[in-house]
């Protein structure tokens, strides 16, 4: 078996999945209940509300691929960095999963580089208020400050989820609105 069933009832196969697997409030649900840094905090802190914070350190024109930068994890789960670089199969099935998400929403088909900074600057602002900062040089944050726009306050699932659609919505209407 090489599938998950997933919240909307869905099987998402690892090796078969088609865009018509991909659903968003699939990828709202599981985002909101996973933990970023493997669970290793003080309080529950969501990988959806991360990628909403994320969406709003970048232009509107790159807020949605922001959003959706870690759309993949809802179905791959979010494995920290050192250990997703020992695991080639993972990689390739996240990389998969990944470009079929893209495919779906539309989005580009490699990662923007505008993207990935607003991803470090947002691990940097994780860094310092997540209370994870215990002095340690981490080389991947050399040159990246934490963002001065917000403070994290870490939400409940339920209120993740709320927040990860309502960007969602409001990102798609702007897109459509763009795009007449």
């Amino acid at each position: 078996m090489s599938f998950i069933q997933t919240l909307s009832g869905k099987k998402f196969d690892y090796i078969n999945s088609t865009i018509d697997d991909i659903d968003i409030e699939d990828i709202a649900g599981a985002l909101s209940n996973i933990c970023r840094f493997a669970g290793h905090l003080s309080e529950f802190y969501s990988v959806a509300q991360h990628s909403v914070l994320c969406s709003q350190l970048v232009a509107p024109e790159f807020a949605f691929e922001a959003l959706m930068h870690d759309a993949a994890e809802a179905y791959c789960l979010d494995i920290p960095a050192p250990l997703k670089a020992l695991l080639p199969d993972y990689r390739r099935i996240e990389t998969r999963t990944d470009q079929l998400i893209r495919l779906k929403f539309g989005l580009p088909l490699d990662e923007t580089s505008l993207v990935k900074y607003a991803d470090l600057t947002m691990l940097a602002t994780e860094r310092r208020d997540l209370d994870i900062d215990d002095g340690s040089i981490w080389p991947i944050l050399e040159g990246i400050p934490p963002t001065d726009l917000f403070e994290i306050h870490p939400l409940r699932p339920g209120q993740a989820f709320g927040l990860f659609i309502n960007r969602f919505n409001e990102l798609m209407e702007l897109r459509r609105r763009w795009h007449r």
